[in-house]
């Protein structure tokens, strides 16, 4: 299991990684790097997903650097670490707390 602290000292010593594809994303989102940065010091760990690949990640909520809401999912490298994607969680797909996935029924 990830654990978030591992992530903040990651952090620290500015051992995260962001590919061109994920930095794109996030500009079309309105998200700045500080937002990510702020959300993994205030946030916590509320998905694992132990079975990714090439490394396990996981899925960070907190809020960003204007208090709103943020995703941030993110690898554990052993050494460092990756931003996956970061978004505005949506009620559409999250229960109020934005905590917990709405239950998908079809």
């Amino acid at each position: 299991m990830i654990d978030i602290e591992k992530l903040r000292i990651y952090d620290e010593e500015d051992n995260i990684y962001v590919t061109e594809h994920a930095s794109e994303r996030f500009r079309q989102r309105g998200i700045k790097i500080k937002d990510i940065r702020v959300a993994i010091h205030n946030g916590e760990i509320i998905e694992q997903y132990p079975e990714d690949y090439p490394f396990p990640s996981c899925l960070i909520y907190g809020n960003d650097s204007n208090d709103n809401p943020i995703h941030v999912c993110m690898s554990d490298e052993g050494t460092s670490s990756r931003i996956i994607t970061a978004y505005h969680p949506d009620l559409k797909n999250w229960n109020e707390d934005l905590k917990t996935r709405k239950e998908n029924k079809q």
